[in-house]
């Protein structure tokens, strides 16, 4: 069809038919041009009842834009707080120029002028690159130049396991009846994230085990319950449908309140080297010592095979060097 066709301020881009009008919001047609769906759509879209109206693109109207649609609204909480972080920081940065007028070469700028943290600098892309697909989607530009940018190298050394022996002096720093004891059991037991053992209810224990839903990718769990975490669980009070409590029991205990009690913790018996998200990789570790393959880690600890190879593979390699090694023992 060519744009004589088109009714008016209806236009053909690259992804699809788009109403735009001076001074009203930018709109992709859902209906198929022709249908009666499409007419009633334009119809509507000319009330203008629901359409407020945008006297001037730029990045601050863009994320408006974003934290109302729908790849915002459906992040999962904790994942919509880290965005944004990094919206407000580009909304600083950029709040007022016209996002149509971004350049590959401006996300590099923005990159490599942080380039002292790299995480940072890095998650600011990824979060940028979002915001132009939602640009794009909104009909302001027909191209993502955040797409494609290289990231950061980041020298980081691995998240190790607790050792063994750094396990049991903390079960004696925190002795069982405790928070931080009844924490560290639950995490290392369940082999689940800080932030799903922080939700676990008293009600969420049955037939054994613990029903988990993982706040992260939404899996639904059933983890059996194992000796040192039932002592643990047996030993704790209940106080509130929460099994971690803040302190007068009226809500579940904080992340930031539970991560200072451990820390003070890790201090005392010289375990700052190793945090709290530590405990999800030794449960890992255990379960592959145990000689369980990756599909009966994941069925514990719910995470995707190239998860679970992730953190197993130190382990792996200690337990196949193991029996490598023993093999040349053997006449």
């Amino acid at each position: 069809m060519t744009k004589r066709e088109l009714p008016k301020f209806i236009y053909r881009q690259r992804n699809g038919l788009y109403f735009q009008r001076r001074g009203w919001p930018s709109q992709k047609i859902k209906s198929d041009f022709g249908t009666p769906e499409f007419w009633a759509e334009y119809a509507t879209i000319l009330k203008g009842e629901e359409q407020p109206k945008v006297l001037r693109r730029s990045f601050s109207a863009l994320i408006r834009s974003y934290h109302k649609s729908p790849r915002y609204r459906n992040l999962k909480p904790r994942t919509a707080m880290d965005y944004d972080k990094y919206t407000a920081f580009i909304d600083e940065r950029f709040g007022p120029l016209n996002p149509a007028n971004l350049q590959r070469k401006d996300v590099i700028r923005l990159r490599d002028q942080n380039a002292e943290k790299p995480y940072f600098a890095n998650y600011a892309v990824k979060v940028l690159r979002i915001l132009m697909e939602h640009c794009i989607d909104v009909g302001w530009r027909t191209d993502n130049p955040a797409k494609g940018v290289s990231l950061l190298k980041v020298d980081t050394d691995p998240r190790l396991p607790w050792p063994q022996s750094l396990i049991d002096d903390f079960r004696e720093a925190a002795p069982l009846g405790t928070r931080e004891r009844l924490l560290m059991e639950l995490c290392l037991g369940s082999g689940q994230r800080i932030g799903d053992v922080l939700e676990m209810r008293w009600g969420d224990i049955q037939d054994g085990g613990i029903t988990v839903k993982q706040n992260k990718t939404g899996k639904r769990l059933w983890v059996p319950i194992v000796p040192a975490l039932q002592e643990a669980l047996d030993a704790a009070p209940r106080r509130s449908l929460f099994m971690l409590t803040n302190h007068r029991a009226t809500n579940r205990w904080s992340y930031r309140g539970a991560s200072q009690a451990i820390r003070k913790i890790r201090e005392d018996i010289g375990a700052l080297e190793f945090d709290i998200h530590s405990w999800r990789y030794n449960a890992a570790c255990e379960l592959v010592e145990a000689g369980c393959n990756d599909e009966l880690v994941a069925a514990v600890t719910g995470q995707s095979p190239k998860m679970v190879a992730h953190y197993t593979q130190q382990i792996r390699q200690r337990v196949r060097a193991i029996e490598a090694q023993s093999r040349r023992k053997k006449p």
